[in-house]
């Protein structure tokens, strides 16, 4: 053990203070202990919680600490904490964590992560890499998740947040502050662009800086790619090198949402200043983008390659995902079922000695996979695309490798893309598909980072060598209890 972490998180209601939860950082190789302290109390949104730590692997036998609810916990009830604790010795790079239950993460229960190495591969390539240089993009809507559901569902949102301030448009929604990124002239800085948003994608630029590098990809490491605008879906990482080469003054940041904005009155933006520079709003105008990042781009900086035999349709297990929008019921499916979340976390049910997919509940939303097993997973969306598309997925507990892109209508194995979300795509004859190894035991959830979308069951889970989970993973007597506590509160505090 290098180092040892320990944080106390209280969650609050949104009205007492940031749409943005305070940033967390460590080392590599660092172990953390954070202890989440549920002191929710607005009636308007779900009072219990549970937290998930994004793109952090869990593979020491902490899928118990995971905290998507129902799948590997019971939610934390209001007055209540629950400590989570977890080490990835070779872990590094830009995560993220949030509400794991229901919509809740959109009325503001996110923040930033970061793992820092000391040994970062890339580290001749920057000057600056510290809290400043830290950027969340988030979408807020002026509704409550919970309450307004049904509306915000198929809406936009209201405003875009860049690290927790934004402006939006109607009678006084341009006379608020905005984020100012503070810059030094002739210097290199590392951008760590969140998306923790609940829907949309931003199409991010940075005005008269076109020469971008972007080095990592959802906490891998990636050959250096050369580009002037970004992509950047619910759930994703991207760090930046951005070169302070630009006469000193104020340059708009420009992040828009399904990449459309007429950024009026600094709607969607933030403010890159270089020191020396006047306290005033950018007048410089929008890059013509010529060389936007294209996902097949990206090569993992170490061990590229995709598992397994270089064929399509040789791995172990080879599944296609039917998914599928169901209008009259207003719910999405995976193989022909809805995720509903069951009253038992499947970790639970696990443990209790339910080891088949036939099993598990909810029924019909398990795919089995062994350990060792080379897994190929085709997600074709010619049934879903339209509806809320692009849908970007992620898979809990793995990294995987990007056979194919969407956009793509041919494979690479070997040096794909390497993440932990993808987007599916806009296109009905997209087939994103991704390869991972099954090397880490437990329930993994893969679903759709929208949350709108999640809520409406577009999910299912990987039950991983379900036979060495007992043996493996061992969760604390803390998380026994959670169940018990929870299943006792009056349905309105859960």
């Amino acid at each position: 053990m290098r180092g040892f972490q320990t944080r106390s998180f209280k969650l609050l209601t949104p009205q007492c203070g940031s749409a943005v939860g305070p940033l967390i950082t460590g080392s590599k190789g660092d172990a953390f202990q954070i202890n989440v302290v549920n002191n929710l109390d607005n009636s308007n949104m779900r009072q219990s919680t549970s937290i998930h730590w994004h793109g952090i692997l869990q593979s020491g036998g902490t899928n118990w600490a995971d905290g998507p609810a129902f799948v590997t916990q019971c939610p934390i009830a209001p007055q209540d904490s629950f400590l989570y604790s977890f080490q990835e010795a070779d872990q590094a790079g830009t995560f993220w964590y949030h509400s794991h239950l229901s919509t809740q993460y959109c009325d503001g229960a996110r923040g930033p992560f970061v793992i820092y190495d000391t040994a970062d591969p890339h580290a001749s390539l920057y000057d600056v890499d510290d809290e400043s240089t830290v950027i969340t993009l988030a979408d807020w809507y002026h509704a409550f998740a919970e309450v307004n559901y049904s509306t915000i569902v198929i809406g936009a949102s209201d405003t875009t947040l860049i690290n927790g301030l934004g402006r939006y448009a109607g009678d006084g929604g341009t006379a608020s502050n905005l984020t100012v990124i503070s810059v030094e002239q002739g210097k290199r800085y590392r951008l760590r662009f969140i998306n923790i948003a609940c829907d949309p994608y931003f199409t991010v630029s940075i005005d008269g800086h076109t020469n971008l590098t972007i080095i990592e990809a959802d906490a891998v490491n990636t050959v250096e790619v050369a580009v002037d605008s970004f992509d950047i879906f619910a759930g994703q990482r991207y760090s930046v090198i951005l070169t302070a080469d630009q006469d000193v003054g104020n340059y708009w940041i420009r992040a828009a949402p399904l990449g459309v904005s007429t950024f009026q009155g600094g709607i969607d933006s933030a403010i890159l200043r270089y020191v020396g520079a006047e306290d005033e709003e950018p007048t410089t105008t929008q890059d013509t983008a010529s060389n936007k990042l294209s996902e097949q781009s990206l090569t993992p900086l170490e061990n590229a390659g995709a598992p397994g035999i270089h064929v399509r349709g040789s791995a172990d297990v080879v599944h296609t995902l039917d998914m599928a929008f169901v209008g009259s019921s207003l719910s999405f499916t995976i193989d022909g079922a809805t995720f509903t979340p069951p009253t038992v976390p499947v970790l639970t049910q696990i443990l209790s000695g339910s080891l088949t997919a036939q099993e598990l509940l909810p029924e019909g939303s398990f795919i089995e996979i062994s350990q060792g097993d080379i897994v190929e997973i085709n997600l074709p969306v010619s049934n879903v695309a339209a509806v809320g598309g692009p849908h970007p997925f992620h898979l809990h507990g793995h990294t995987f490798d990007v056979i194919r892109s969407a956009g793509s209508t041919s494979d690479n194995y070997d040096n794909p893309p390497r993440r932990d979300v993808v987007s599916t795509g806009t296109s009905s004859t997209d087939n994103v598909t991704i390869r991972f190894q099954a090397d880490n035991p437990g329930p993994w959830f893969l679903h759709c980072h929208i949350d709108w979308h999640l809520e409406l069951g577009f999910a299912i889970v990987f039950a991983e060598s379900a036979d060495q989970i007992a043996s493996s993973v061992t969760p604390t007597d803390q998380w026994d209890s959670l169940c018990s506590t929870y299943d006792a509160l009056d349905s309105s505090l859960q």
